[in-house]
């Protein structure tokens, strides 16, 4: 075994090695950029070093800079994580040339593997089953339309060297497959550097299922049983559980031996993962991922076998530590991503501060694996997941209803994420039955996007205690401070000559202002709001905690202050409210009619239109790539471009104007 390895990689994957390094004694490295000198997984490492500037091709991807790293702090090998250098042959080699260990598979199996179209040649010839399509090296795009046309419509473009969803597009008619091609190939070439695509035939209602692989360098391998990660939007895995509903123990082991198999002709050593498409009676191979995988801790749930132990023992020349028959399944585990993202704006990434980060306390039954802490930035130039939720139990039922409730626990403030989405997935019928597939959101998404609901009398009711409370503190340590504690202009009890003791407070609620008047008691405060009367009284803690009662009914809540509103996390559902002023100038803030602004931080890759051209509703205008995706910006109504401010290649900021787009009537040669 290793006394030290460095993870060349950030975050939760980074965090979670770590923690099996420890649990063995292993001493561990990180490495981080500038924008994570302060990250969690450099302060939870034993020793960290500085590797270059944010960008990832100039800190994380930089071969040279890991190694250096590496040679420094006299690691004997290294573990890639996920992403970054984790399928990268030539860093597997160069660390093989420095005398250092690289935790995952050889160099040629990464090779093999890396490239889709080489795997199903590979795949072919081993007889695992392939999804009918084109995966040869001519890349022409006549030569690909032709290929498509032949192949039938529906067909799926997929870049060969890489995942994620990244440059990988559903075309549906002839005539949008050239537009598709070269927006696959844009964004394949600059996540992965390879532009080169396949075509295969889409299947409308597969299943994705993955087997979880392992292989040592004594020439024995097994599989960990299956995943089910239909749950996926654009392209990516959102949900994953173990084991897949409905697999019953045939079908389990005719896959498992595929996957096997698969490993086994390309000389496959350490973990990787055999994906395949599943609808009907028949299953297909789509790629082998070449590392460990974001949802592993769902196998590990179920088997009680940590991974990244075994990973670590095999890449020390040990054997698999069991055998196949000496594997078995126990229970049910779910995995939910929890995104930095906004669900109603296409899971656009978000960016921001995490001003207040409460997750549920982990037990037998829930596990979460994070990189970010409370305090800690979101940035653009990285993957925005902030955590992983892991629920277990002893069948689907009892773990989906342990998830639930884990969700409602979460407290995020400070970036827009996506659990309101994960929890409305997770509380769907459909879901509950185990009715999924690939196209479970896009076919339940208006389910799934419920508009938030109008502030309730609870939530009014905590937003004014947390004032109420937050003034009296503020009024009991002016009076500490003060050379006359008793002064009345420190009392915040209402009193008033000869008048009932009350005040007012304005909430606005997204656009409608709701007015409640607080009448003062010797025992908390009657509120007067919609209509009614209520009592409330309750306790604020340092960090916006709160213990309410409610017309008698006692619960938890609490309330963080946030660019200048009050945030209520209620019962896992979070309401922001604006407490207006009576002394705030009224300012116009109305925008542009036709302001077209960028939507997050990113590089223009496309300017469709220019000035003089007019446009339609829905017409494509500008396409902006941030966080490795692209995102094609729209005309939200009929109107004629007047200016355009940025060119392909340019970087932009949150809300930089792009172009102005003016109303005006559209002739036909609209776009």
């Amino acid at each position: 075994m290793f006394d030290k390895v460095l993870i060349a990689n950030r975050g939760e994957i980074a965090c979670r090695v770590m923690g099996t390094l420890r649990r063995l004694g292993i001493r561990s490295v990180a490495v981080y950029s500038d924008a994570d000198a302060r990250a969690a997984h450099a302060a939870l490492a034993d020793e960290s070093y500085s590797i270059g500037p944010a960008p990832a091709a100039e800190s994380y991807l930089k071969i040279e800079a890991v190694l250096a790293a590496a040679k420094r702090a006299g690691a004997q090998a290294i573990h890639p994580g996920y992403g970054f250098l984790s399928e990268n042959a030539d860093f597997a080699e160069t660390c093989a040339r420095a005398g250092i260990v690289f935790i995952g598979p050889p160099p040629e199996a990464i090779r093999a593997m890396g490239s889709k179209s080489a795997a199903k040649d590979l795949m072919e010839k081993a007889g695992v089953p392939l999804v009918p399509g084109y995966h040869g090296n001519k890349q022409d795009p006549k030569f690909l339309a032709a290929e498509a046309k032949r192949i039938g419509f529906p067909i799926l473009i997929k870049a060969t060297a890489g995942g994620g969803g990244k440059g990988m597009r559903i075309v549906e008619r002839q005539e949008d497959f050239a537009q598709a091609l070269a927006s696959a190939k844009r964004e394949a070439a600059a996540a992965f550097g390879d532009d080169r695509v396949l075509l295969e035939t889409y299947l409308k209602q597969p299943r994705h299922i993955e087997i979880q692989v392992f292989a040592d360098s004594h020439g024995q391998a097994v599989h960990l049983f299956e995943r089910d990660c239909s749950i996926q939007r654009r392209y990516q895995k959102v949900f994953e559980e173990a084991p897949a509903p409905g697999m019953d123990p045939a079908r389990r082991a005719e896959m498992g031996a595929a996957a096997v198999a698969a490993a086994q002709a390309c000389g496959y050593v350490g973990a990787g993962t055999v994906e395949f498409i599943a609808e009907g009676n028949h299953f297909y191979f789509m790629e082998m991922n070449t590392r460990l995988q974001v949802e592993h801790p769902v196998t590990e749930m179920i088997t009680g076998h940590d991974l990244v132990e075994w990973q670590l023992r095999v890449a020390g020349g040990e054997s698999l530590p069991c055998t196949q028959d000496q594997l078995t399944i126990a229970g049910h585990a779910i995995e939910a991503r929890i995104y930095a993202e906004d669900a109603a704006r296409d899971f656009m990434p978000a960016t921001g501060r995490l001003a207040r980060l409460k997750l549920p306390e982990q037990s037998t039954h829930l596990r979460i694996d994070s990189g970010v802490r409370q305090g800690d930035g979101v940035s653009v130039h990285y993957d925005p997941m902030l955590a992983k939720l892991i629920v277990w139990d002893r069948d689907r039922p009892s773990a989906l209803a342990r998830l639930r409730a884990a969700l409602s626990r979460i407290e995020i403030v400070g970036v827009t994420t996506n659990v309101p989405f994960l929890a409305a997935v997770a509380a769907h019928p459909a879901y509950g039955a185990a009715e999924i597939d690939t196209g479970f959101v896009p076919k339940y998404l208006t389910e799934l996007m419920t508009a938030p609901a109008p502030a309730s009398d609870e939530v009014l009711a905590v937003a004014c205690l947390a004032e109420l409370l937050h003034r009296r503190a503020e009024a009991v340590s002016a009076a500490r401070k003060s050379s006359d504690p008793h002064s009345p202009w420190h009392d915040t009890a209402g009193w008033r000559l000869n008048v009932d003791t009350h005040s007012r407070l304005a909430f606005l609620d997204g656009e409608s202002e709701v007015v409640v008047t607080v009448h003062y008691r010797a025992a908390g405060y009657r509120l007067a709001l919609n209509g009614k009367e209520v009592s409330a009284s309750g306790e604020l803690g340092e960090d916006g905690a709160m213990l309410v009662e409610f017309n008698g009914h006692r619960f938890p809540a609490a309330v963080v202050r946030h660019d200048g509103d009050l945030v209520v996390l209620l019962r896992g559902a979070t309401h922001r409210l604006h407490l207006a002023d009576p002394l705030e100038a009224v300012a116009d803030e109305a925008e542009p009619v036709g302001r077209v602004a960028a939507p997050m931080p990113g590089k223009v890759v496309q300017v469709l239109v220019k000035p003089g051209d007019t446009v339609r509703r829905g017409a494509p205008l500008i396409v902006l790539e941030a966080m490795k995706m692209e995102h094609r910006l729209t005309a939200a109504a009929d109107g004629k471009v007047t200016e355009v401010f940025y060119a392909p290649g340019d970087l932009v900021e949150e809300g930089a104007e792009l172009l102005i787009l003016e109303d005006g009537g559209v002739g036909g040669d609209a776009k």
